[in-house]
């Protein structure tokens, strides 16, 4: 990671100055530099390349359970764990649908309205003498 940092800014620094500020040998990284690409790297980079072409043909709707799935089909073999990594790393992600709403009745409309036929009264009537008093006060009917 210091190394790529350190390349990643090396015309706007001196090579010798941030190499110092960050603990790390300038002969050290020129090895770094002179280095070829691992076999792991290069294969994370193709691998890359497909989980963009299989999210963004998915519309971005796929994850990584169903992205490992389009791999297996095509003969890829590799773990899932792997193609989750690398989504987390490049942050690629799938597009959640919003959560369901429940909707409520709409009462401001201009429809007729049922009539009520049972006419029952739902009001509550007046505390009975035998009602719990509440948070401890004494009611008006306790003795």
């Amino acid at each position: 990671m210091r190394f790529r940092f350190i390349e990643d800014r090396r015309v706007d620094y001196p090579v010798r100055i941030m190499c110092e500020v960050l603990d790390v040998s300038r002969a050290g990284y020129y090895a770094w530099r002179s280095r070829p690409e691992s076999a792991r790297s290069a294969e994370n980079r193709e691998l890359l390349a497909d989980i963009q072409q299989i999210h963004s043909d998915n519309r971005g709707r796929y994850g990584s359970p169903r992205i490992h799935v389009e791999l297996k089909a095509q003969g890829r073999g590799v773990s899932r764990g792997r193609v989750e990594r690398l989504m987390r790393r490049h942050g690629i992600h799938a597009i959640m649908a919003r959560p369901r709403r429940a909707r409520t009745t709409d009462s401001r409309h201009g429809h007729p309205i049922s009539p009520n036929l049972i006419e029952r009264d739902f009001v509550a009537a007046a505390a009975a003498p035998w009602s719990v008093p509440v948070a401890g006060r004494p009611s008006e009917h306790a003795a």
